[in-house]
Parts: C-alpha cells; sequence; structure tokens
C-alpha cells in the first residue's frame, strides 16, 4: 500500500504545482499585469516549476523502467510529451523571455501529469535496450515535445496578434516579447523538431526489423507521421522562399501539429482506451 500511493502521490504533486503555476503566472502575467515589470521568472517561480519537474520526473522513469525492462502506453506519451515540453521551456527561459507562455504550457502539463493514474495500463516494449530503438524513441519523443511548444506558441501568437488590433490597445501587451521575436522563436522550435522528427522516421526505417520486427509498413500511423513532416518541410521551405508568417504560418504550425498527434497519441488512445487493447 505505501509503495502505491507514493507512486500515485508523485503525479498528485507535481499536477497540483503545475497547476498552482499556471494559475500565479495567469494572475501575475496576464490578470493585472505590472506594466512596469520586464515580469522574468523570479528564483522562486523557477525553482516551483524544477521541483514539478523532478517530481514527475521520478515518477516517469519509475513507470518507464521500474519493473524491469521498459513499459509504454498512451497516458506515459502524454505524461512525457509534456515533460519534456515543459523542461525544454523552463531550459529556454534562462536564454529568452517566454513571458505569457506560462500560463499556456503549465496547466496543460498539469492534466498530462495525471493520464498515467487515470490510464494506467502498460505495455512492455521488446527490443528496448538496442540502439536503433532508443535513437528512435529519443528522438520522436523530443519531437513531440518541441512541436508541443511550437502548438502553443502558435496560439497563443494568434491571441496576441488579435488583441494588436483592439482599441484601446490591452495592458498585457506591455510586458509581452514583441510579434517578431515570438514567430523568431515559434520557427526555432519547428526547425530543431523538424530535424528530430527527421531522425525518428529515418531511424524507423533504418532500424524497422530490429524495432519492430518487421520491414516498414504502411498503416495509419506512418501516414500521419509522414504528412506531419510533410507539412513541416513545406512551412519551412515556404518560410524561407516565400517569407510566410502571420497566419499562414500558424495554419500550418496547427496542421502539422495535428497529423502528428493522430500519428501515436491518437492511435494508442483508440486502441488503449477505446477499444481496451494493449
Amino acid at each position: 500500500m505505501p509503495d502505491i500511493l507514493l507512486h500515485l502521490a508523485f503525479p498528485i504533486l507535481a499536477s497540483i504545482l503545475y497547476a498552482g503555476l499556471g494559475w500565479h503566472f495567469w494572475r501575475t502575467r496576464w490578470h493585472r499585469p505590472d506594466p512596469g515589470s520586464k515580469n522574468t521568472m523570479v528564483p522562486a517561480e523557477r525553482f516551483g516549476i524544477a521541483l514539478a519537474l523532478l517530481l514527475q520526473g521520478l515518477e516517469l522513469h519509475d513507470a518507464l523502467f521500474g519493473n524491469g525492462g521498459m513499459r509504454f502506453s498512451f497516458g506515459l506519451a502524454l505524461a512525457l510529451m509534456l515533460w519534456l515540453a515543459a523542461l525544454i521551456y523552463w531550459l529556454e527561459s534562462f536564454r529568452s523571455r517566454m513571458d505569457g507562455l506560462q500560463p499556456a504550457v503549465l496547466p496543460v502539463a498539469a492534466l498530462c501529469a495525471l493520464f498515467p493514474v487515470f490510464f494506467p495500463q502498460t505495455r512492455i516494449i521488446a527490443h528496448a535496450d538496442a540502439f536503433g530503438f532508443k535513437l528512435h524513441f529519443l528522438a520522436a519523443m523530443l519531437a513531440y515535445s518541441l512541436f508541443t511548444l511550437s502548438a502553443v506558441q502558435a496560439v497563443f501568437m494568434s491571441v496576441v496578434e488579435k488583441k494588436l488590433h483592439q482599441k484601446p490597445l490591452s495592458p498585457v501587451l506591455n510586458s509581452l516579447p514583441p510579434l517578431l521575436r515570438m514567430e523568431a522563436l515559434l520557427f526555432q522550435l519547428i526547425g530543431a523538431g523538424f530535424i528530430l522528427l527527421s531522425v525518428a522516421l529515418g531511424s524507423g526505417i533504418l532500424f524497422s526489423e530490429t524495432i519492430f520486427g518487421q520491414a516498414v509498413r504502411i498503416d495509419h500511423k506512418t501516414v500521419f507521421a509522414f504528412a506531419s513532416w510533410a507539412v513541416f518541410a513545406a512551412l519551412l521551405t515556404g518560410r524561407h522562399i516565400y517569407g510566410w508568417r502571420g497566419r499562414m504560418a500558424l495554419r500550418w504550425t496547427m496542421t502539422g501539429f495535428l497529423f502528428l498527434l493522430l500519428a501515436y497519441v491518437g492511435s494508442r488512445f483508440v486502441i488503449e482506451v477505446l477499444l481496451g487493447r494493449l
């Protein structure tokens, strides 16, 4: 019983911390921002996010590798994806201004931290020790996380763009980075995510028989993954050649992210939750 309680305590505490910090950042950055403040994160706020990341990270490591071998599931996929996204966001905040994203990223991380609790079924992953699988898995999860942040950034930019056309201008805009800076950050995230997605797809093809015990097969997961890759390739090409930006870039970003979400998370949700199979 104590082990079960400890197993539940870490994700619940992490979720509470994420949610509380999300509310704190919304109240101080969005609801009643201080016009004279730069709104950079203070040490106590950084420590709070780091503590939530540590608690959830310990639980994820135990859930993935605690029983020998490796286990995975729909719930763990979402939790790990958002944990990595929050970690990348936290690390990036030391280098760049990420103001305004906290109330968007942290509540989603709070929700996804509880998914392994609500959906505890897991399946054993074969060939988890193989180099090809490790490369494929790590690249895929990092790509998912970067594209999750890209999608959040795209939604956030859409909201900011609408506020720029409102009269009078919202006081929230005074404490946010310039829209062009946010757009540059968006394409940095997309560029890094695209490289990792290319590595994930390439390693999946190259090591398919080692990882999955069979040659690459064309199924809905493969189709959606390559559709997402094609969308982001077109977006980056359009950005480089035609200077795509604004709503055009945001629409392509959300389309690519939706395809990527359907590629694994959507298929595992149908199989594990709706059909009850592992």
